[in-house]
Formats: C-alpha cells, sequence, structure tokens
C-alpha cells in the first residue's frame, strides 16, 4: 500500500505560518518542504518528528506477533 504525501500549510489568524509533512521519511520531509519555505522567507523554529530520524530503509511493524 503506498503511503500518500501530502504537505499542510496552517496560516493563523496572526499571520503565523506552520509547514506540517505526512507520508516522508527521514529527511525528505525538509528536502520536498523547501521551495515553500524559500516562498515565505526566514524559518524561525523547526520541530522534527521520529519520522524524521527514520532511515528510508528502515521497516517499521505495527503488530508484533504475540504467539508462536
Amino acid at each position: 500500500m503506498k503511503i500518500r504525501k501530502t504537505i499542510i500549510v496552517d496560516i493563523s489568524d496572526t499571520g503565523e505560518i506552520k509547514l506540517e509533512t505526512h507520508g516522508y521519511i527521514g529527511r525528505a520531509c525538509l528536502k520536498e518542504s523547501q521551495f515553500i519555505k524559500d516562498l515565505l522567507g526566514v524559518e524561525l523554529a523547526k520541530q522534527l518528528t521520529p519520522t524524521y530520524f527514520q532511515d528510508e530503509k528502515t521497516c517499521v511493524k505495527k503488530h508484533l506477533p504475540l504467539c508462536g
């Protein structure tokens, strides 16, 4: 099953802009969202999720076999 990749741009009432990526593994999220950051200007803060630190070849199992 292919994971859908999305970039969410959230603009608050005060004009603060937040970017959030979904479906990217490793540094791909930064590469794919760079064009938006280039348009917006200076980045004030960055919060990386655990997915950023995963290797693209890492397989994450959601369910582990408990019996047998």
